[in-house]
């Protein structure tokens, strides 16, 4: 999986062998094996044991793997330990407050793989924000380390710390949503919206991704397989947005040819930003090829 193709992180639980067993068959871009939230204390050894196996013997597919850890204050150590030698692709770092959380993790990422006997690509970083701190210190985040590669919103432990009521409209997190994304864009990494808790509202999910991609989010968390599909389609390019992408980069490049930067279409100018737009929905269709979504 290729950067900037990632639209859907579905979240497993590592408790529950069936679900390990056939999390790469829904088309989420990333499966997240988690080891935190969904697995109770008591369960955390045998969790681990069940997602380094999975890690091992699991044919995930096109999906990227990814392990939640626990935090770096509880058993992210010994996750770590685990599950180095079973080379998920990336790590996802619950509790995210401070840039030192992320330096701290990748050192005992760069221990860890020093002690490997093969020469393997290192293991990426994503960065969970759900906290009021994580969020005053999103930018020193996102500039900590080029292992970085994305930041996710937690939104439900967010709007409880601040005291917020969680809704289906998402007023309470609209501030968090736009400064991630801003300090996302700014850094180059990618962006992930939190959950829609409610699996069995389709309408409302949909309305949930329409809202986090107009943000400028890069994809989104799903809880349950059924919400992939819908994520994956809307963060997709449709065949209308391809087209007038290809009309204008024909379009400026023609007023290129004729000593002009700007174009015009259907009577409204073409400019250097919505060029770069362009580009962008043109490389992602390109790089999702046939069967990536509709971008219903």
């Amino acid at each position: 999986m290729t950067a900037r193709t990632r639209r859907s992180l579905l979240y497993v639980p590592g408790n529950n062998p069936g679900m390990l067993q056939t999390g790469g068959l829904f088309g989420a871009d990333v499966v997240v094996l988690d080891l935190e939230d969904s697995v109770a204390p008591s369960e955390k050894d045998a969790a681990r044991d069940l997602v380094c196996g999975a890690l091992r013997r699991v044919d995930f597919g096109r999906a990227a793997t990814c392990v939640r850890l626990n935090s770096l204050d509880t058993f992210a150590a010994a996750d770590l330990k685990s599950l180095v030698p079973a080379r998920p692709d990336l790590v996802l770092l619950p509790k995210t407050g401070c840039p030192g959380d992320v330096l701290e993790l990748v050192g005992i990422l760069e221990r860890l793989e020093s002690l490997e006997k093969k020469d393997r690509k290192p293991i990426g970083v994503m960065a969970l924000i759900e906290s009021p701190r994580g969020l005053a210190e999103i930018n020193a985040i996102a500039a900590s380390h080029p292992r970085l590669e994305a930041l996710v919103l937690g939104a439900e432990d967010y709007a409880a710390m601040v005291g917020a009521l969680r809704t289906k409209e998402g007023g309470e997190i609209a501030l968090a949503r736009s400064q991630l994304v801003n300090a996302a864009a700014a850094y180059g990494l990618e962006s992930f919206d939190a959950v829609f808790t409610d699996a069995a509202d389709d309408e409302g999910l949909a309305a949930d991704t329409i809202l986090a991609r107009n943000l400028g989010f890069t994809g989104k968390s799903a809880v349950n397989p059924r919400q992939v599909k819908v994520i994956n389609d809307l963060f997709s390019p449709s065949g209308e947005d391809v087209d007038w992408a290809g009309r204008v980069v024909r379009a400026l490049r023609q007023a290129e040819k004729e000593g002009s930067g700007v174009a015009s279409i259907g009577g409204k100018m073409v400019d250097a930003p919505v060029a770069r737009r362009a580009e962008r929905i043109l490389r992602l269709a390109e790089k999702l090829g046939p069967g990536g979504g509709d971008g219903r």
